[in-house]
């Protein structure tokens, strides 16, 4: 059973910092594409960017140069590093992890999108 556990999220300042994290398990975490997604009160889900299993990196305009994605396949985690934070980042942040198509127990299986439970970012003075 895949399960991602997020953490990392909470109250900062503008201008400041936080690092959320992405754990998972259940699953070959290095074969997969992980991407960020964040939702804020009343607006829709956007991508915050996303790193492929090759570990290239790619990311929405309203955060590039301020946000980092990386990853430790040898601790299957996943990083958001958030500098610079504005009070328009504050929304409820969510990792996916994709795991690709291929044989698994036996049965071709399309890709499949695995979501973390969210974490809360409040950036606020």
């Amino acid at each position: 059973q895949v399960q991602l556990l997020e953490s990392g999220g909470g109250l900062v300042q503008p201008g400041g910092s936080l690092r959320l994290s992405c754990a998972a398990s259940g699953i070959i975490f290095s074969t997969c594409e992980i991407s960020w997604d964040r939702q804020a009160p009343g607006l829709q889900r956007e991508l915050v960017g996303t790193i492929t299993s090759g570990g290239t990196t790619n990311y929405a305009v309203a955060v590039k140069g301020r946000f980092t994605i990386s990853r430790d396949n040898a601790k299957n985690t996943a990083y958001l590093q958030m500098d610079s934070l504005k009070p328009e980042d504050t929304a409820v942040y969510y990792c996916n992890v994709r795991r690709p198509s291929g044989m698994y127990s036996g049965r071709f299986s399309g890709a499949t999108d695995y979501w973390g439970q969210g974490t809360q970012v409040t950036v606020a003075s």
